[in-house]
């Protein structure tokens, strides 16, 4: 269940095997607050943010490869819609650092970014695919999505260029969607671990889509084919659009306005 953020800490309640405490979820009046904003594309909208806090005095129980009982640090994940700040394009979520009650909580990570709002308007079948995604990491340990790609001291401020990509596949299942390309993987993946506020501006770039087609066949040679803004036709074997090649077209088209 989606709980606005209000009653997050008041209905919380978290299960792990052998805590015999209050797992509930007290953050105390001072707690430190970590403030995530994000500036949000009208084209896009904010997803709901996914956070993590960790207990080193509730742990749970797990099992390594020959049975033998290991012990880890407990957590809990929690869905947190970030607010529109009055009539801006700016979303923003405030967490307590320090999540309090009898197990301790601190918080160990988010991941948020941004989704296209309506998918749609690409195509009556069109699915929303995957990118525009940020992983920021409080504590020395992973998140769900790994560790971090980049380490920073004090505030972190994210801003980074998207472009559209427009994908269909033809093996299997039929599917058309639309994701974002950016640079790196998925999701860019930072540790912060003093930081207060978390700055998010995606930069939209929707008049440089990219296009790609898996194979209808599989086959060897059978790649998936790129096209790009350019007019441009690539099917190198590579996974993905080329970030740095999109870059480039779109800075050659701006230089000729």
């Amino acid at each position: 269940m989606k709980l606005a953020p209000p009653a997050i800490w008041i209905l919380l309640f978290v299960s792990l095997n052998g805590c015999a405490k209050d797992r509930s979820l007290a953050p105390p009046p001072d707690s430190e607050q970590i403030t995530v904003t994000v500036k949000v594309p009208k084209e896009l909208k904010a997803r709901t943010m996914q956070v993590m806090y960790r207990s080193a005095t509730c742990k749970r129980v797990t099992h390594g490869a020959s049975g033998q009982r290991i012990e880890v640090e407990g957590h809990h994940s929690i869905d947190v819609q970030l607010q529109r700040q009055g009539q801006s394009d700016l979303y923003q979520a405030s967490l307590p650092k320090d999540g309090g009650g009898a197990c301790k909580w601190h918080l160990a990570n988010v991941i948020f970014g941004v989704v296209y709002a309506d998918p749609t308007r690409f195509g009556a079948n069109v699915i929303w695919g995957a990118g525009g995604g940020v992983v920021v990491i409080f504590d020395h340990n992973n998140s769900p999505m790994g560790g971090a790609d980049t380490e920073v001291e004090g505030d972190l401020t994210i801003k980074k260029d998207y472009y559209p990509r427009i994908d269909e596949e033809f093996l299997g299942p039929y599917k058309k969607t639309i994701s974002l390309v950016g640079e790196g993987s998925i999701y860019r993946s930072y540790e912060a671990l003093n930081a207060q506020q978390v700055y998010f501006e995606p930069v939209l770039h929707s008049d440089f889509i990219v296009y790609s087609a898996g194979p209808k066949v599989k086959k060897k040679g059978n790649y998936t084919v790129f096209t790009y803004p350019d007019g441009s036709v690539v099917a190198d074997g590579r996974g993905g659009p080329d970030f740095q090649k999109l870059q480039s077209i779109r800075l050659a088209a701006e230089s000729k306005k």
